[in-house]
């Protein structure tokens, strides 16, 4: 069975950094696309990373301030947000793309304010 656990969320003041963490199982990591989106009230779901064997892909709203990586023999998937602001308040979700399937994980949310 698949899993996918994240943590790292809570509060930030603006200017403040998290590292958000997505620790899988029950899947063999390295091969798939993964990434990271986020959903805010009232807000459509955004995606906010995504790598692949051939890169990174961020959108304008955190390109330079959002990083995603992974390590495939942890079989874990970071994302790190640095100089962060009130807009980026929401709950983040990451996901691993198979070839049949698209995992889920259960959420963080994520507060910047001060």
């Amino acid at each position: 069975q698949v899993q996918l656990v994240e943590s790292g969320g809570g509060l930030v003041q603006p200017g403040g950094s998290l590292r958000l963490s997505c620790a899988a199982s029950g899947i063999f990591f390295s091969t798939y696309v993964m990434g990271w989106y986020r959903q805010a009230p009232g807000k459509q779901r955004e995606q906010v990373a995504l790598i692949t064997s051939g890169g990174t892909t961020y959108p304008d709203s955190v390109k330079g301030r959002f990083t995603i990586s992974r390590d495939n023999a942890r079989k874990t998937m970071y994302l790190q947000m640095n100089s962060l602001k009130p807009e980026d308040t929401a709950v983040y979700f990451c996901y691993v793309q198979t070839v049949s399937n698209t995992y889920w994980g259960q959420g963080t949310q994520v507060t910047v304010s001060s």
